[in-house]
C-alpha cells in the first residue's frame, strides 16, 4: 500500500497573469480552489509549496496547510522536493503527487487517476493524457503531445517521448499531455539531482530529463483536459465553470 501526499507548487511571478495564485474566483484565491479540489480527491494530505508568504497566508486562512520555499527555485518539481523535505523529513510518504496550482476547476477524480500507473512496480513516474480532438490543438506548440500507444482496452500506456510538435506521424489518435505527475519518492529524489537534459533544453519540457536518463513514465488516459489558467481570458472561463458547480 502506498501513502501519497499531494504538493501544489505556487509562485506569484507569472508573465501573462501576475499574482495568478491569488486571483479572485468567487471570493476565494485560485490557489485555495486548487487546494480544495486536491482535498476532494481523497488520496492523501495536501500541502501548498508557496514561494511567497502571501500564498501561504491565503491557504492557511482557508484552513489548509502551506510551507514556504525558496522563491528562486528553478522549477515546480524543485519546489515540490523542497516542500516535501520540510513536511515529511522522515520519508513517510512514498508517493508524491505534483499538482499544478492553476487548475481551479479540475475534477478531483482526475487528480486521483494519476496514481493508476503506479500499480506497476516498474513505473517511476505517472502522469495523465487525454485525446486531442482538433487540428488547432494538435498544431499548438503550447499543447504538449505524448507519444504512446494504448493496447486494446488498456487505460495505461508507457510514454516514449513528449514534444511540442505532433507525434507520432500517421493516422490515429494523438494525446494531449496533462502536466500532473505522481512520483515514487525515490524517483523524485533522483530526478531533482539530474542535470538538465539535452532534449529537455531543446523542447523546454522537464519530463524529457527523466526519459533521457532511463526513467520510466507511464500515463493514464482521461476523457478531457482540465482547464488551466494562464491568461485573463482563462481566468474568466474558470470563473464561469466554477459558477456552475
Amino acid at each position: 500500500m502506498s501513502d501519497p501526499i499531494i504538493l501544489i507548487p505556487a509562485r506569484l511571478k507569472a508573465t501573462r497573469l501576475p499574482n495568478k495564485p491569488l486571483a479572485d474566483i468567487h471570493g476565494l484565491p485560485m490557489i485555495v480552489h486548487v487546494w480544495k479540489r486536491a482535498m476532494e480527491a481523497g488520496i492523501g494530505p495536501v500541502v501548498v509549496a508557496a514561494a511567497e508568504p502571501q500564498i501561504a497566508d491565503a491557504v492557511t486562512k482557508a484552513g489548509g496547510q502551506a510551507v514556504l520555499t525558496d522563491p528562486d527555485l528553478p522549477s515546480g518539481s524543485d519546489r515540490v522536493w523542497a516542500a516535501l523535505n520540510i513536511v515529511d523529513p522522515k520519508g513517510r510518504h512514498d508517493v508524491v503527487v505534483n499538482l499544478q496550482g492553476d487548475l481551479p476547476a479540475i475534477d478531483p477524480q482526475v487528480i486521483a487517476a494519476v496514481l493508476t500507473p503506479l500499480n506497476d512496480p516498474e513505473v517511476d513516474i505517472a502522469t495523465l493524457v487525454a485525446p486531442i480532438r482538433s487540428s488547432e490543438e494538435l498544431e499548438n506548440p503550447n499543447v504538449v503531445k505524448a507519444a504512446l500507444a494504448f493496447a486494446p482496452q488498456a487505460s495505461v500506456a508507457r510514454a516514449l517521448y513528449f514534444s511540442r510538435v505532433p507525434v507520432p506521424w500517421g493516422e490515429g489518435l494523438h494525446w494531449h499531455h496533462i502536466g500532473i505527475y505522481a512520483y515514487r519518492r525515490q524517483a523524485l529524489t533522483r530526478f531533482v539531482d539530474l542535470p538538465v537534459g539535452l532534449l529537455e533544453a531543446r523542447e523546454k519540457l522537464e519530463q524529457l530529463r527523466a526519459l533521457e536518463n532511463g526513467m520510466r513514465i507511464d500515463a493514464a488516459r482521461v476523457d478531457t483536459v482540465p482547464d488551466g489558467v494562464d491568461t485573463p481570458a482563462d481566468l474568466e472561463r474558470a470563473r464561469a465553470l466554477l459558477a456552475k458547480s
